[in-house]
């Protein structure tokens, strides 16, 4: 199954960003939610008396000034992208454009190379490097991550999309 995924051409910007709009409104949402969770977790603290609101007026002026919550939501983001590109290759934004986002090989990318990828995008900015490198088609997060994202045909789309 690996190798069917191997000499596929690599996405252009444009389709990187598609995808990418896509994505910045699921991880929209999914940050109302984790928000939503942790200011109900911060108001029970407050209201079972373990935490305190200090010199804050309010739980949104804590949260706000909170650096374990900013990196709560961070972690959200980073757990977002690393799950999916990860587990089959590709987000809910590059499901629709037919990304997959994969080693050389056609293999998935590791943890680390997930990582790697995800905070040397740039918040997608990364991408504009591919303008840079018109004979590799490679994001600046490709290159770091040692990666590649490739555009699959329909019929490849949909056994990756029946097989998750």
């Amino acid at each position: 199954m690996v190798s069917s995924y191997v000499g596929l051409p690599r996405a252009g910007v444009m389709r990187r960003l598609g995808a990418w709009l896509y994505d910045v409104l699921v991880v929209a949402a999914l940050l109302m939610v984790a928000g939503f969770a942790g200011f109900g977790l911060t108001q029970l603290a407050l209201a079972l008396g373990w935490i305190g609101l200090g010199q804050h007026d309010d739980t949104a002026a804590l949260l706000g000034a909170s650096r374990l919550y900013s990196l709560y939501l961070l972690a959200v983001v980073l757990g977002f992208y690393c799950w999916f590109w990860h587990t089959s290759g590709q987000t809910i934004g590059m499901r629709a454009w037919r990304l997959r986002v994969q080693n050389t090989d056609g293999s998935r990318l590791s943890i680390t190379q997930a990582l790697m990828r995800a905070v040397s995008a740039l918040l997608g900015l990364g991408n504009f490097w591919v303008w840079l490198n018109p004979g590799t088609k490679l994001a600046l997060q490709d290159r770091i991550a040692d990666c590649e994202v490739v555009v699959l045909t329909k019929e490849q789309n949909r056994q990756l999309l029946s097989r998750d």
